[in-house]
């Protein structure tokens, strides 16, 4: 190797970078090598800026990852929203919510109101964010979620699934509210929404006030303890 022409070395560097899965070095390591050259760097210079442009494209490349796979099924980024047309109250939180201190501290966000009034835009545009700044976020409909938790008892995997719910930084449960659901979904929603409490940050889009949430759960208790465990220190 020490005798090898130009040519040879760099078809070695390119068949290293890609055996180390360095693709951004692989791709532009001949147009790096010519920069270099035209600007006289430094070997200090020149292998930062190539390391830059690695560290740079995985960077990006995590935070398109993250937005894909947690699942929105629409993009809305916090710039898009159209702040005037939402209601007073969302206005105002909106410019603390942007932060998301809340993840870092654990809090809930239960965006209440009647359809079209952009609670599912503000939560994706907030769950966008998040991917961005390297936080792990789920999108879920809540009839989706409890689909899985049942899917997921009934093939003995529940507790595996329940391990993971529980370790995402962000969950987006969408749609409380449209369907009521059985004892069976009620305690499952219950109990994975509770594993999360005060740990994890969830954020709840409902077109039902709190009193009618008995209409969902058809069970007091459950009902009751569900707004105590998700309002305690939350954004409402």
């Amino acid at each position: 190797m020490k005798n090898a022409g130009k040519k040879d070395l760099v078809k070695h560097i390119i068949e290293y970078a890609k055996e180390l899965r360095l693709p951004m070095i692989r791709k532009h390591i001949e147009e790096e090598i010519q920069e270099g050259q035209k600007n006289n760097l430094s070997y200090e210079q020149f292998l930062f800026g190539l390391l830059q442009k690695e560290y740079d494209a995985r960077i990006e490349n995590g935070k398109l990852n993250r937005i894909r796979i947690a699942g929105f099924p629409f993009k809305k980024y916090l710039e898009d929203l159209k702040v005037e047309e939402l209601p007073k109250d969302a206005q105002a939180k909106l410019s603390i919510l942007k932060t998301l201190d809340f993840i870092k501290n654990g809090q809930n966000i239960i965006l209440a109101g009647s359809p079209g009034t952009g609670k599912t835009s503000i939560s994706i545009g907030l769950g966008i964010k998040a991917c961005m700044q390297g936080y792990r976020v789920l999108f879920i409909t809540v009839p989706l979620l409890i689909n899985q938790l049942k899917e997921a008892r009934g093939a003995s995997v529940l507790r595996s699934f329940e391990l993971r719910f529980e370790k995402y930084d962000l969950v987006i449960a969408d749609e409380l509210g449209y369907i009521s659901f059985d004892k069976e979904g009620s305690e499952l929603l219950f109990t994975n929404l509770s594993l999360r409490a005060g740990r994890r940050s969830t954020i709840i889009t409902t077109n039902l006030s709190f009193e009618r949430w008995d209409e969902i759960f058809l069970d007091p208790v459950i009902t009751a303890a569900m707004i105590d465990g998700l309002t305690h220190k939350s954004y409402m």
